[in-house]
C-alpha cells in the first residue's frame, strides 16, 4: 500500500525495529499481521456511559471489517462523557477528549482512524481532533437508543422527563408515579431517542461527510448498525490508500451544508457551539448570524421530538434518516464536497430516494414550519449573540416585552419558581446568569432546570421566557434564550440586568434589548466583580476556566485554536 506510513515506525532501522516487533508479537500477532497498515480505532465505550455501552461489539465489527481490507487494527479506549455521570459540567471534559483523542491520533504510528462515537461531547471533540490532526479518518456514529413505554405510552428520555416532572410539580403525579416511569424512559443502550445534542452530532456528522451514509441514524443496537460498523473498517484501510483526509472533507462549504441540515432537522442549540468548535479547528470560521440566515432560508421538515411527534432511530431511519433529509434540501446544499465515501455529494444523493414518511421527514414544499429551528438574537443585552431554539418555543413568546427577575443563583431560582407564594405571571422574563463558560465553569445546561412554576401550570401556562448565558439540553422545549454573550463572569451586559427592568426579544428582528440607556449599562457594570473560583486551584477545571473562549467562539481553549502548518 502506497500510504503505509507505519513502515517507517515499524523499520526504524534500528534496535526500535527488534523491541517494536517482539512487543506487537508478544500480544499474539504475527509478521504478515504486521506489515499490514496500522489503523487505530478510537473507542469511547464506557460503563458510566449507557450511550456507548454497546461500544465494544461495533469496536469488533470494525475490525473485522480491518482485517478483511487487509489492514491492522490496534484498539484505544479514551475518555467517555455521559452528561448525567459528571458532577460538573461536562463540556469542561469536551476539551480534555479532544486533547486527548488529538494525541492518542497524533503520537501513535496509525496510517489511519476509525473514531467511534454517539453522545454529545464525544462527538464533537473527536472531530474537533480530527480535522486538527488531519491523518485519514472515518467516524462511526453509535446510533440511537430504543424509546421507551409506559402504560401504553412512548417514552423518549430527556423530552418526556422534563413533562412528567412539570406534571410533578403541579401535583397531577406522586413522587411514586413519577418514578414508576424510571425504567420505561430508555428503551436500550444509545443515544437519547429525541433529535438531542447527542443525535443531533450524529447527523452533523454525516452531514458534514465524515460519516458513512445512513450511519447516524441507525439504530445503536440493530444488526445494520454491526453492518455499518464493518463497512466502516473496510472503508477506512481504502480511504488511507487514497489519502483523503478530514481537511479535505471539513470544509467552510460543506460545513455550510450541515448547518443547513441542523436548521432542517430542529436540531440542538448546543451544536452552534459545538460546530464553531470544529471549524475554528479546521482554519475557519463563519458569523452566527450566518446560521441565522441559513435557518431563515431553510424549512423546518423533521418531525421528531423534542419539537414534533416521533422519537428518533428507527422511525426517523425508517424514514429515510440523513439521505432522505439531504435528498429534500439538495436544491441548496453545495454537492460537490468530498465525502469518505471518496463520492461527492451529488454521487452519493443520485440513487437516494426521497422521504418514505412524509409524517416524519416533510417535502420542502410542505415543510413542518418555513424556517429552520434556530435563531440567533444580537442586541444590547448579547452584543455578541445568544440563541434560541424557535422549533420548540412558543410563538407568542418569539415577540415578547415584560419585567425581568434575576438570579444569579439556580437552587434559588428554582425554590422561587416552585413556590406557591411566586409573585409571577406569563409576561414575567427569568434571568439566570453567571453559569457560562467561565462562571459556572463550564457554560452547564440549566436552561433545562427552569421549570414552569406551578401556579402558571395550574392556570394552563405552559410556557415563559427565560434568558441565561448557559446551555440547555437539545431535548429540552420550550421558550429559553441561551449562550448570552459575552457571560455575566466577563462583565457582560447580562450582569447589568436587575429586578423589574423591561426586556424585549422580537425573534423575527433577531433582537434582545434591555431597555436603559448606555450610560446606566455602564454606570452598573462598573462595580461588577466577577467570582473568580478562588476554590479552584488546579487540575484540568482550573486550565479550563483559564482559558476557554465565549460561546460564539466555540467554548476551546484558546491555545487550541487553528495553527497554519509550516512546511
Amino acid at each position: 500500500m502506497k500510504n503505509n506510513h507505519s513502515n517507517e515506525w515499524k523499520h526504524p532501522g534500528n534496535r526500535q525495529e527488534l523491541l517494536r516487533s517482539g512487543l506487537l508479537q508478544a500480544m499474539g500477532y504475527t509478521k504478515i499481521d504486521i506489515e499490514k497498515p496500522i489503523i487505530g480505532i478510537i473507542n469511547t465505550w464506557a460503563e458510566t456511559n449507557p450511550g456507548h455501552l454497546h461500544f465494544r461489539q461495533l469496536s469488533e465489527a470494525v475490525k473485522r471489517g480491518i482485517w478483511a481490507a487487509g489492514g491492522f487494527p490496534l484498539e484505544v479506549n479514551t475518555l467517555s462523557i455521559c452528561e448525567v455521570f459528571f458532577d460538573i459540567s461536562s463540556l469542561i471534559y469536551r476539551n480534555l477528549l479532544a486533547i486527548e483523542t488529538e494525541e492518542l491520533m497524533a503520537r501513535h504510528p496509525f496510517d489511519g482512524i476509525v473514531l467511534i462515537g454517539g453522545c454529545d461531547k464525544n462527538i464533537p471533540a473527536q472531530l474537533m481532533a480530527a480535522v486538527t490532526v488531519n491523518k485519514p479518518t472515518i467516524f462511526l456514529p453509535g446510533g440511537a437508543m430504543l424509546p421507551g413505554s409506559y402504560e401504553g405510552e412512548t417514552l423518549s428520555c430527556g423530552t418526556d422527563t422534563f413533562k412528567l416532572y412539570n406534571r410533578y410539580l403541579s401535583g397531577e403525579l406522586t413522587w411514586q408515579q413519577l418514578m414508576d416511569h424510571a425504567g420505561c424512559l430508555y428503551g436500550s443502550a444509545g443515544a437519547c431517542p429525541i433529535m438531542g445534542t447527542a443525535n443531533t452530532c450524529q447527523v452533523i456528522a454525516e452531514a458534514l461527510g465524515i460519516a458513512l451514509p445512513g450511519t447516524a441514524s441507525s439504530l445503536g443496537v440493530s444488526s445494520e448498525k454491526l453492518r455499518q460498523a464493518e463497512m466502516s473498517g473496510r472503508r477506512i484501510v481504502e480511504i488511507v490508500d487514497e489519502g483523503l483526509k478530514p481537511r479535505d472533507i471539513i470544509t467552510k462549504e460543506s460545513m455550510y451544508n450541515a448547518i443547513r441540515v441542523l436548521m432542517a432537522c430542529g436540531g440542538s442549540t448546543n451544536l452552534l457551539i459545538h460546530l464553531k468548535a470544529i471549524m475554528r479547528r479546521a482554519g475557519f470560521d463563519i458569523d452566527l448570524m450566518e446560521f441565522d440566515r441559513i435557518s431563515n432560508d431553510t424549512p423546518l421538515i423533521v418531525n421528531v421530538k423534542p419539537h414534533g411527534q416521533y422519537p428518533m432511530g428507527a422511525d426517523f431511519h425508517n424514514a429515510g434518516g440523513v439521505p432522505a433529509v439531504m435528498k429534500e434540501l439538495e436544491s441548496k446544499l453545495n454537492l460537490d464536497c468530498i465525502t469518505v465515501t471518496g463520492k461527492t455529494l451529488r454521487e452519493n444523493l443520485k440513487c437516494v430516494n426521497f422521504s418514505y414518511n412524509r409524517n416524519i421527514i416533510s417535502s420542502i414544499d410542505n415543510p413542518i414550519s418555513p424556517t429552520g429551528g434556530i435563531s440567533v438574537l444580537k442586541g444590547n443585552l448579547a452584543p455578541n449573540g445568544a440563541v434560541i431554539k424557535r422549533s420548540a418555543a412558543s410563538e407568542r413568546l418569539l415577540r415578547h416585552r415584560g419585567p425581568a427577575k434575576v438570579f444569579d443563583d439556580l437552587t434559588a431560582a428554582e425554590k422561587w419558581l416552585v413556590s406557591e407564594d411566586t409573585e409571577m405571571d406569563e409576561n414575567t422574563v427569568i434571568v439566570l446568569r453567571g453559569y457560562g463558560p467561565k462562571g459556572a465553569p463550564g457554560m452547564p445546561e440549566f436552561g433545562n432546570y427552569l421549570p414552569v412554576p406551578p401556579i402558571l401550570y395550574r392556570k394552563g401556562v405552559r410556557d415563559y421566557l427565560r434568558i441565561t448565558d448557559s446551555r440547555m439540553s437539545g431535548g429540552c422545549f420550550g421558550s429559553v434564550i441561551l449562550h448570552v454573550s459575552p457571560e455575566a463572569e466577563l462583565g457582560g451586559p447580562i450582569a447589568a440586568v436587575r429586578d423589574g427592568d423591561i426586556i424585549e426579544v422580537n425573534v423575527d428582528r433577531n433582537l434582545i434589548t434591555l431597555e436603559i440607556s448606555d450610560e446606566e449599562m455602564a454606570n452598573r457594570l462598573r462595580d461588577f466583580k466577577p467570582k473568580g473560583h478562588p476554590n479552584i486551584k488546579r487540575g484540568f477545571v482550573r486550565n479550563f476556566i483559564d482559558h476557554v473562549l465565549q460561546a460564539d467562539e466555540g467554548c476551546d481553549l484558546d491555545y487550541l485554536q487553528y495553527v497554519e502548518e509550516v512546511e
